[in-house]
This record gives C-alpha cells, sequence and structure tokens, in this order.
C-alpha cells in the first residue's frame, strides 16, 4: 500500500537563497502551469530531474523530460517513484527558460518498490515512416533516400527565441557537420537532419542561410552533412508524431511555437536505434550513437 503524505511548503518555498536564473527572470514574462507527475530519475548535482508529467492544457501534452528546480530543500525527498505537483514556469528572457517551483510531493513509492525505470522509447527498432519533404535547396527526398548512411534527426524552427531549445539543437548539430567534414573514415558515412516544423516562414531558402549561418566563417561542412528540411504541415506532423514531438502556436503570441524536443539516430537500414528526449545531450553523444549505428 502506498505511504501518503502531504509536505506543507509555504514556508520553505519563499526562504532561502535566490537562484540566479530566478533573479534574472521578469514576472511579466513569465507564464505559469500547474504540472503533476512522477519522478524518473534526479541528477542533485546539475539540480534537475526528469519528470513523467501528465497533460499541461493550453501548453504540452503528456510526455517524460528533463526540468531544472532552483529550491534546494527539493533534494533529500525527491526521488525516483515519487509523485509530485509543482508549478511550470516558462520565461524565455531567464537563465533557465523553464523551471519547476512550488513543489509538492504528494505521494512516495511504496515500500520496497523498485525506482521507476525510464520507458524504452516506442520508436526504438522501427522503421521511419517514409515521408516526402523539401531540403534546403529546394529538392524532394524521402527517408529511404538516406538507407546506407546512419542519420542523427533533429526538430526546429528557424525564429525560436530559446537558447534551450533550436538555438541549442542547432548549434550542436552544427557543431556535429563541422567535425563530421574533417572526419575521412566517418563523412561519407553519416547524415544529419533538422527538420523545422514552421511551414509557413521556414522555406527552403530561409532555412539555408539558416544553416550556413550557424556553421560559422570557415565551415567543414556545406550543408552536405547537415541537410535542414520542410514540408507541408501534414507531411512535418507525421513525422513529428513518429517521433513523438509536441508542437503548436502560443495561443498568446501567434509567432512562437509551443515545443518538445526530440532528437534520434537512425541506422543505415532505417530503423530507429536511439531516441533522446529533451536537450541534455552532446554532439559527442549523439556521434558515438551514430557511428555505432554505422558499424
Amino acid at each position: 500500500m502506498r505511504h501518503i503524505y502531504v509536505l506543507l511548503l509555504t514556508a520553505l518555498l519563499f526562504a532561502g537563497c535566490e537562484n540566479a536564473a530566478e533573479s534574472n527572470s521578469n514576472p511579466a514574462n513569465q507564464k505559469r502551469y500547474d504540472l503533476r507527475g512522477t519522478v524518473v530519475s534526479v541528477d542533485k548535482l546539475q539540480k534537475r530531474a526528469k519528470i513523467d508529467h501528465e497533460d499541461i492544457p493550453g501548453f504540452m501534452d503528456r510526455m517524460t523530460m528533463d526540468f531544472p528546480i532552483h529550491e534546494n530543500w527539493v533534494w533529500d525527498d525527491l526521488v525516483p517513484g515519487a509523485q509530485i505537483r509543482a508549478e511550470l514556469v516558462v520565461d524565455s528572457s531567464a537563465k533557465d527558460p523553464y523551471w519547476l517551483e512550488k513543489i509538492s510531493i504528494v505521494a512516495n513509492s511504496a515500500p520496497n518498490q523498485p525506482p521507476v525505470e525510464e520507458k524504452q522509447p516506442e520508436q526504438i527498432g522501427k522503421l521511419v515512416p517514409d515521408i516526402s519533404l523539401t531540403n534546403q535547396e529546394g529538392k524532394k527526398f524521402t527517408f529511404k533516400d538516406y538507407r546506407g548512411k546512419a542519420l542523427a534527426i533533429t526538430f526546429i524552427y528557424r525564429e525560436c527565441p530559446l537558447p534551450e531549445f533550436c538555438i541549442k539543437m542547432s548549434s550542436q548539430f552544427a557543431d556535429m557537420a563541422n567535425q563530421l567534414g574533417s572526419d575521412p573514415e566517418a563523412k561519407d558515412k553519416i547524415r544529419l537532419l533538422s527538420i523545422s516544423f514552421d511551414p509557413e516562414r521556414d522555406t527552403p531558402e530561409k532555412l539555408n542561410q539558416y544553416g550556413l549561418g550557424y556553421l560559422g566563417k570557415d565551415p567543414k561542412d556545406d550543408l552536405t552533412i547537415w541537410n535542414l528540411a520542410v514540408g507541408t504541415d501534414k507531411e512535418v506532423r507525421a513525422v513529428a508524431d513518429f517521433f513523438g514531438l509536441k508542437y503548436e502556436t502560443d495561443a498568446a503570441d501567434k509567432t512562437q511555437i509551443n515545443h518538445s524536443l526530440v532528437t534520434a539516430v537512425i541506422a543505415p537500414d532505417g530503423k530507429v536505434t536511439r531516441v533522446f528526449s529533451g536537450g541534455r545531450w552532446t554532439p559527442d553523444d549523439v556521434l558515438a550513437e551514430l557511428k555505432k549505428a554505422v558499424n
């Protein structure tokens, strides 16, 4: 039987030292959402927790992702299996563009119950649907065109303002492209693909300029290794749905798109071998998975 307990947090929530990310945040820029979920894992050193959260009405569907947590008191009580309620704060002007606060642990894992294990993504071992898209040169292609090469896919939109979201994904894909461009053994065996989920504004021409801008002044790649692509809303949503990416236009600001982060590795036979949820992967992490897939 689960041991249920409620923590009275009022005093704790407003005590202690002010975190730098919070102090840089302007309350006028903040959007707040109620969050409920189960702790999957914790990283006390980085002050982050992976939460399997329920739907957040008006913002995000159910998914598992990492959240920064600024409150120091939680780390003695926040353990895998704990059920929590919290307030998700979103503020693109802050150091952390989103974080959890006002956390309450409403149920602990049952005695002797093993920690919650992160589920293996359902896409692993499946063939990627052969959906048609258009690359930065205006050429149509399908995922079958990448057969024989290992492929990493991520999702972005060009006007995303969040440093930990599309900006980080594109910077890291550009980094990988330049590394691969200097690797004679890998550059012909590995490809990278960023798919835009903003077809109204992200034309092939604009994606071409966007990609070249991220590659830098002395690029090792000319967008041969790293491609950027867009499609119709139906095509892009079909790919996004397969990988579990969620996105929708912000109801309060139609120029912004609220979205999750997904990066996946596909083997030369077209089957998914690894899915990274969130943005806490490094170029070395993904390159290692790509080279493993090649071999």
